[in-house]
């Protein structure tokens, strides 16, 4: 009996095999690929790789180990690189607002290379936040089968004995226009903050997404937890790119991975490690592309029946590294598993169900990172989604400490995050207030700004605990406090966050999942009544283009 090998260039003998195909190849002789070459299959490796950022800045050095390992499986490597955004330099500027655009360019890129140059398999190197949903998004167009690799986190810094994240220096900023910290204390912790490559070390946007597509099962377990640094990961970037080639042998496809129950696996990471709020934006966005049925308000049922279990900054007192130590990521899915949380039988890249890669997960002893079922840090997750007369179509919350549940207070109405940090530094925000921040939603930024500067200086100025924050655009994963996100309809569009005024009262009450204000739906009303849209802030390019295309926030902040 013979078994007929599977093709495996099912998309590259298109493009470089026959007669009629020298002309390819003569150009890619030129690259350095030779006849053997040719006879392999062609993968893509898709690098986010820039210097501009820690975050990506040893993607470069990973792709070569990716490389050789889909060399040594058989495969023939071809790498190209996509644009990649920095939020935490970026971030309370103007170029914050190119952040989430950036997750579409980066989709559109990889798919356009991808489809261009026709390539049997993929495997994509993401590091910084919206690079990590960019390729899932990307991935789930293609449906080639691809394989997705964290580069990892940064180690902490270490300030007065202490491990510090970016967290810490963004807070510093507030506390500094307090008066409580020197300019040679900023200065320290600013030199010792990001020692080296990594994403942001804490259970940030970018470690919550990394967290969450291991469980999703497009990324190899175990895979993501090792830090950027760490000697291991040379070895586990070598090993992605053998995985890559076996995942074609498999014919395994995003389709088979990326379903409804596998999405909401990782739904239930983000809440058990009070993960970012993005996760709900970047969700529903890869939820949409995968042709998956997602609702904003799946995210609160999942929530609500998940415990918080991971102690991680920025509510928390660990960062990345500890959770690697204590067992990493896969520790996370066994603690699921257990909790009866967890749809076991759903594939991942390994060929293993994210059932047995949960099984087989190895606790430190002793570790404090995670704690027991029995001993959650709360018996609910950290995300909760909130509607009212103020956000019809829901905003999200992150409630991942010991957050009030409730606060009534009245409204400072900012049109722009520059105002509302201003008016922070200059100390004219009270305890009791609620800051509004409005017009920097997907249309109206457009590219909904996180608001990082403004959340951090608050909490560093000592009103972290009696100031609640709402707004249309986002929040970095470093974000702490009570903040409401995502505020949808968003005011560029008319929704009622449009008509609020300076001492309107403004109520937050988790329990009862409101965000409401102290008006009559006749006075909302009439206020829009008169109303009128402010003129956008671009008219031509890329930024002008997205804010014509992109859905509600409530819908993922995708353009069609």
């Amino acid at each position: 009996m013979t078994t007929t090998k599977p093709n495996l260039k099912r998309h590259s003998s298109i493009m470089i095999d026959g007669p009629d195909r020298a002309p390819a190849r003569a150009m890619l002789r030129a690259t350095g690929l030779t006849d053997d070459d040719f006879k392999r299959p062609l993968i893509g490796v898709a690098n986010t790789w820039i210097e501009v950022m820690p975050c990506n800045f040893h993607l470069r050095r990973l792709a070569a180990k990716v490389k050789e390992g889909i060399r040594a499986a058989g495969g023939t490597p071809i790498e190209f690189n996509t644009i990649a955004v920095s939020d935490g330099i970026s971030m309370g500027t103007e170029g914050m607002k190119a952040s989430l655009v950036s997750r579409e360019v980066i989709a559109d890129s990889i798919e356009l290379v991808a489809r261009g140059h026709s390539f049997d398999a993929l495997i994509i190197l993401a590091g910084c936040d919206k690079t990590i949903p960019a390729a899932v998004m990307a991935v789930a167009r293609l449906d080639l089968p691809a394989v997705i690799l964290y580069g990892g986190s940064i180690l902490p810094g270490v300030f007065k004995g202490k491990d510090v994240t970016i967290q810490e220096v963004f807070e510093a900023v507030g506390a500094h226009a307090a008066g409580k910290m020197s300019d040679a204390d900023l200065l320290a912790l600013e030199k010792v903050a990001c020692p080296g490559a990594g994403a942001c070390g804490g259970q940030f946007t970018a470690n919550t997404m990394a967290t969450a597509i291991e469980a999703l099962g497009i990324a190899p377990m175990g895979s993501g937890s090792v830090p950027a640094m760490d000697p291991h990961k040379d070895r586990v970037a070598f090993d992605a790119g053998k995985l890559v080639m076996d995942v074609l042998q498999r014919d395994l496809k995003p389709s088979a991975i990326i379903t409804r129950n596998a999405i909401e696996n990782a739904i239930a990471t983000i809440a058990a490690t009070g993960g970012s709020t993005n996760g709900v934006l970047h969700f529903l966005a890869i939820a949409k592309e995968a042709g998956v049925a997602l609702d904003i308000d799946d995210f609160d049922r999942i929530s609500t029946a998940t415990p918080l279990l991971a102690d991680l900054k920025p509510g928390g007192a660990y960062v990345a590294k500890d959770l690697y130590l204590a067992g990493g990521i896969a520790l996370v899915t066994q603690r699921l598993l257990d909790a009866k949380l967890l749809h076991r039988d759903e594939m991942t890249v390994t060929g293993r169900t994210i059932g047995e890669e949960a099984a087989a997960a190895k606790e430190a002893p002793g570790q404090v990172v995670l704690r027991p079922l029995t001993d959650p840090i709360k018996p609910t997750g950290g995300l909760v989604i909130l509607k009212g007369n103020l956000a019809p179509e829901g905003c999200v919350v992150k409630v991942a400490g010991h957050e009030r549940m409730v606060h009534r207070g009245p409204a400072r109405v900012f049109n722009r995050e520059e105002d509302a940090f201003a008016a922070v530094r200059a100390r004219r925000i009270q305890p009791g207030d609620v800051v509004v921040i409005r017009y920097e939603g997907p249309k109206g930024g457009p590219g909904m700004r996180e608001m990082l500067g403004v959340t951090a200086a608050l909490v560093g100025e000592g009103l972290g605990d009696s100031v609640a924050l709402i707004t249309d655009g986002r929040f970095s994963g470093a974000t702490r406090g009570l903040m409401a996100g995502h505020i949808a309809p968003e005011a560029a569009v008319g929704g009622p966050i449009a008509a609020l005024q300076d001492g309107d009262i403004v109520i937050l009450d988790i329990a009862k999942r409101r965000l409401d204000a102290e008006l009559s739906d006749d006075q909302i009303k009439a206020r829009l009544r008169s109303w009128k849209a402010p003129k956008p802030n671009y008219t031509t390019g890329v930024m002008a283009k997205y804010a014509k295309l992109v859905s509600s926030a409530s819908q993922g902040a995708v353009t069609s």
